[in-house]
């Protein structure tokens, strides 16, 4: 039985880790979307959409069974329980991604800010990097690398609050940039919460390693 068990465990692991890196890169394809007005790559990401929620309700069934089934207590309990919390924080992260395909899509013929866009496309790269390193923190079981994941949080932003400050600098000089201008909030607001998403993963984590409940997101990076 505690084969078995092993084996349907370390199954659920490898789920979880290839839907964090699935979540990861579409994060960071529907952003270079956005910055290159790719309205063909964005819809590419709606229509794979479904893969996501696909994975996240298989492994929310699975966890349910591996409890019901072999009655899990302690650590096993956690690792199961932190996957379970986990992976519906990753399905909220491909909504973001979603979320940026869809303003992507509806953006059209409107002027554009260079600087912004390219502050966009860095703060993109900086989020699917922190989606890649908590998954990388969590095969490692590793909590106190998952905490310094509220350090890049606080960093990334630092920089949606450039944005913001920019987008709305744009459209008091120039009133044609207001469209684009307010996309460019929509756009930093989806990737500060996919940021703040990071954190809760992380904090699971540390609950996965420890056993302890803490607070990585304690409301001090705000946006907006």
């Amino acid at each position: 039985m505690r084969r078995l068990f092993d084996e349907e465990l370390a199954d659920l692991d490898s789920s979880f880790t290839e839907m964090g890196m699935l979540v990861s890169q579409t994060i960071q394809k529907a952003v270079q979307s956005f910055v290159d007005h790719d309205r063909e790559g964005a819809r590419q990401i709606l229509e794979n959409d479904h893969q996501i929620n696909e994975r996240e309700a298989a492994i929310e069934k699975k966890t349910f069974e591996m409890i019901a089934l072999y009655q899990p207590v302690t650590t096993d309990l956690r690792e199961i329980v932190t996957i379970l919390k986990a992976v519906s924080v990753l399905e909220r992260m491909g909504d973001q991604a979603r979320n940026i395909a869809n303003s992507t899509i509806r953006v059209k013929g409107t002027k554009h800010i260079a600087s912004i866009e390219q502050e966009l496309g860095v703060i993109g790269e900086m989020v699917a990097n922190m989606v890649s390193q908590v998954m990388e923190y969590y095969v490692k079981n590793d909590a106190l690398g998952a905490e310094s994941i509220a350090e890049a949080n606080h960093k990334l932003s630092q920089s949606a609050a450039k944005v913001r400050t920019d987008s709305v600098n744009g459209m008091k000089e120039n009133a044609d940039l207001v469209d684009s201008a307010a996309d460019y909030l929509v756009i930093a607001g989806y990737l500060k919460r996919i940021g703040d998403y990071t954190t809760d993963i992380a904090e699971w984590i540390v609950y996965k390693r420890t056993g302890k409940i803490i607070e990585l997101n304690p409301g001090y990076n705000f946006f907006i």
